[in-house]
């Protein structure tokens, strides 16, 4: 039976009275039912003379089971500081049914500090996944047709990169072979399934200004390689408008709310762990335009979320952060100083001292990218005051520590981090600039951020991947930024390394072209861009009430 985890909890607004708290008019709203809406591109274009407002992002420390709280910390943000009298907007991705239905459940916040329709939007919500499914499987499609009838273009079947996805976890998908059973069913070929949040049209998308950025940024993903290297793109499958128009209606961003009503624009969601980690730029600017405050996230610790957000998202976008906040709790820092999961609960102020210096690598790291930083300190009932003592010895004045509890209480449980905020942004420190330039080589680019961010002492390039980056380069994609896909829970690669490892060698398997979304991905030690459900997945907790509302789903 699925087991209800869902809070009692207030009743949302009707969705043109968000949008009217926003300065969004209701003609520039297109409903999907009572509770969320899209805002349409003639309202958006209307805004582009209007200042912007300050952009503070949240990060975290390194993640860890024991929780840390990055998405319930940016919405208990916003909500503060629009309770404290600075009306704000908090920019958030969109879930992914993968991590949904695998291991980390739903990705809406928690307790008083979530957004909502909760359940809308950790499923289904407006469509725009759907959407991004389709498009990367139309584009597929269309390239096996293309070698069924001919091939002109003459694509290597070898040398084909682009891969079908899915939005759920499933391993047996990660490598495949299609057009088996006869000439009649296509070309036989190797190939595979990626998540949806891993597809280069994701990322696209999330990174264009408008539709037709989209659509440049569609034409320009390179989809294979003829027998002599040189790159096939899209635009020679004259495909980029089907892909288009599969996604106009998804490119407009998502109004929905928090549970105290701020205005939430929910748009986008590519994996940090796998790809750039951040909401849609169309998201982001449209916040700018509206509030003097927009908070935002980018996904798990600061080596990933962060560094991506500066170096491609803010690098694409012309973005100018004005500071950051890093999440962490006790419970995780305990986590990163040795104390195993089922003894979190014992007061330890050792720990939590060894601990902090995984903290501390990130806000050193904030720095390098040019970030002030508040610590927002994530309470939960098992702190101690002489935990919470051990802490701030450990960071000194490296910056603010503000214990918070907006879970438990929502805005008013995250007044003093709205305070330390608004006097970050007053100060006028950031000076955000990207860790490496355009010209910088890719492999150089790879191991500034192994060494600057991870503290590695090198890459360790696996066969063929200096070679490719050498073709990359050779074939005009040399400018691009880099984005490197592992795992989340280290410095490192081994995610059994916490704390803040130094001196290790970042393992790069792989690499791969997106040049629509504008950047190289390196896939580095044992990540999957497919990822598999864990022995027991959350989807056996979810089911529908006799009503037919969902269960289980948090």
């Amino acid at each position: 039976m699925p087991k209800d985890l869902d809070p009692a909890r207030p009743a949302l607004r009707p969705i043109a009275e968000i949008a009217a708290r926003a300065g969004i008019p209701e003609a520039a709203l297109e409903p999907y039912g009572r509770l969320k809406a899209k805002i349409g591109f003639p309202f958006i274009e209307s805004l582009a003379e209007r200042p912007d407002g300050a952009l503070v992002l949240v990060s975290g420390i390194s993640p860890t089971p024991a929780g840390e709280g990055k998405t319930t910390t940016s919405i208990g943000l916003a909500d503060a500081l629009r309770a404290g009298g600075t009306e704000a907007i908090v920019c958030l991705r969109e879930p992914s049914l993968g991590p949904c239905f695998g291991q980390k459940g739903g990705a809406t916040g928690g307790g008083r500090a979530a957004v909502g329709p909760a359940e809308d939007i950790n499923l289904h919500f407006t469509g725009d996944f759907h959407a991004i499914t389709a498009a990367n499987n139309l584009l597929a499609a269309l390239i096996d047709n293309h070698l069924h009838w001919g091939n002109p273009l003459g694509l290597d079947p070898r040398r084909i990169t682009w891969r079908r996805c899915l939005d759920i976890n499933d391993r047996s998908l990660r490598a495949i072979v299609t057009g088996l059973g006869g000439p009649a069913n296509g070309a036989l070929r190797e190939s595979g399934f990626d998540i949806t949040v891993a597809s280069e049209v994701m990322a696209a998308f999330c990174l264009a200004r408008d539709h037709a950025d989209l659509t440049a940024r569609l034409a320009r993903m390179v989809i294979g390689e003829r027998g002599d290297g040189s790159p096939v793109r899209v635009r020679e499958l004259k495909a980029e408008g089907a892909l288009a128009a599969l996604l106009a209606q998804a490119l407009m961003p998502n109004l929905v709310q928090t549970l105290e009503g701020t205005p939430a624009l929910v748009h986008g969601g590519p994996f940090a762990n796998i790809a750039h980690g951040c909401n849609s730029v169309v998201a982001t600017r449209l916040a700018l335009k509206l509030a003097p405050v927009v908070v935002t996230e980018a996904g798990f610790g600061a080596d990933l979320g962060a560094e991506k957000f500066i170096d491609i998202k803010c690098r694409a976008a012309g973005l100018a952060p004005a500071g950051a906040v890093l999440v962490a709790s006790l419970r995780a820092l305990k986590m990163h100083g040795g104390v195993a999961r089922r003894d979190l609960d014992r007061e330890d102020p050792g720990a939590v001292t060894r601990g902090a210096a995984n903290l501390l690598r990130h806000l050193e790291n904030l720095g390098r990218l040019g970030l002030p930083a508040v610590v927002a300190l994530n309470l939960f009932p098992s702190d101690t005051e002489a935990e919470m003592a051990a802490l701030h010895a450990a960071v000194g004045g490296r910056a603010p520590v503000v214990p918070c509890s907006h879970f438990a209480d929502g805005a008013r449980g995250a007044l003093a981090l709205a305070e330390a905020v608004r006097a970050m942004i007053a100060a006028g420190d950031a000076r955000p600039a990207p860790l490496y330039p355009d010209a910088m080589p890719l492999a150089e680019k790879l191991r500034t951020v192994a060494r600057r961010i991870y503290r590695a002492a090198d890459l360790a390039l696996a066969p063929g991947v200096a070679t490719r980056l050498a073709a990359f380069e050779a074939h005009g994609f040399g400018d691009l930024p880099v984005c490197i896909a592992k795992t989340p829970y280290s410095f490192s690669a081994d995610p059994a390394l916490r704390g803040a490892p130094e001196g290790h060698l970042l393992p790069v398997r792989e690499v791969r072209l997106s040049a629509g979304a504008g950047f190289i991905v390196a896939i580095c030690g044992e990540i999957m861009t497919m990822p598999g459900l864990p022995r027991h997945p959350a989807a056996e907790e979810i089911g529908l009430r006799g009503d037919g509302s969902i269960a289980g789903l948090s």
